[in-house]
């Protein structure tokens, strides 16, 4: 029922800037945490952002300067502002939401379906 679809990913020169969307809908009572992770061949799946309704962000260190988390809870969408893009932030960008709907009480996470980021010259 609840849907993530992600759009925004792309190929980028190294130093270029991509910005990730991705926006929920399906029956959505209210949001939680939105955020951002990433899964490069081979490598586990690792946290890249994650920002909770009343505004307060948690990025890994890696990307930390470079990318910026934010939402607009009235459009149930959050931003990934990716900048000074290096390679081994090469990977694909999945988007997470911690939900409340009217069919269930509580909490679900839903991932969406995964965008690839392509950093190289």
């Amino acid at each position: 029922q609840v849907q993530l679809v992600e759009s925004g990913g792309g190929l980028v020169n190294p130093g270029g800037s991509l910005r990730l969307s991705c926006a929920a809908s399906g029956g959505i009572l209210s949001i939680n945490a939105m955020g951002w992770y990433r899964q490069a061949p081979g490598k586990q799946r690792e946290l890249v952002a994650t920002i909770v309704s009343g505004g307060i962000t948690n990025l890994a260190d890696s990307v930390k300067g470079r990318f910026t988390i934010s939402r607009d809870n009235a459009k149930n969408t959050v931003y990934l502002q990716m900048n000074s893009l290096k390679p081994e932030d090469t990977a694909v960008y999945y988007c997470n939401a911690e939900v409340r709907t009217r069919t269930w009480i509580g909490l679900r996470d839903y991932w969406g379906q995964g965008t690839q980021v392509t950093v190289s010259s």
